[in-house]
């Protein structure tokens, strides 16, 4: 074992919380432009009950952030909702996956909330 394996250990893991925080203080800033609590970002389930309030998806699609491989098509039909409720196009939502830049992105950029994106029911 090499004596610089635990100082590459500690400079990961100080990338890992610096990016872990932004990415809340991010999504804080997101949820607070639609009008929400920013609070509401960091309280695990809650956050996607807000989350489908914002992009206006019924709150029982929580339920299918739960089932495996669902849960990947959920989420990215979310995000492409969130980013639309942005007024971004749908291929703004790969950027939630890299790294979360869509939220950084969204929360510190001039963006603003449009209002829930998804389809309703007048709509069809």
């Amino acid at each position: 074992m090499d004596s610089t394996d635990g100082e590459f250990s500690v400079v990961g893991l100080l990338f890992y919380l610096a990016l872990t925080v932004g990415i809340i203080v991010a999504m804080w800033k997101t949820y607070e432009k639609a009008g929400k609590p920013g609070w509401a970002a960091i309280i695990p389930v809650y956050n996607l009950i807000i989350l489908m309030e914002i992009v206006g998806r019924p709150t029982w699609w929580v339920i299918l952030f739960f089932v495996p491989c669902v849960n990947f098509v959920i989420m990215f039909m979310v995000m492409i909702d969130l980013a639309k409720s942005f007024g971004k196009e749908w291929w703004f939502a790969f950027l939630f996956f890299i790294l979360g830049a869509g939220y950084f992105i969204l929360g510190f950029g001039k963006d603003e909330y449009k209002g829930p994106a998804a389809p309703t029911k007048e709509a069809a």
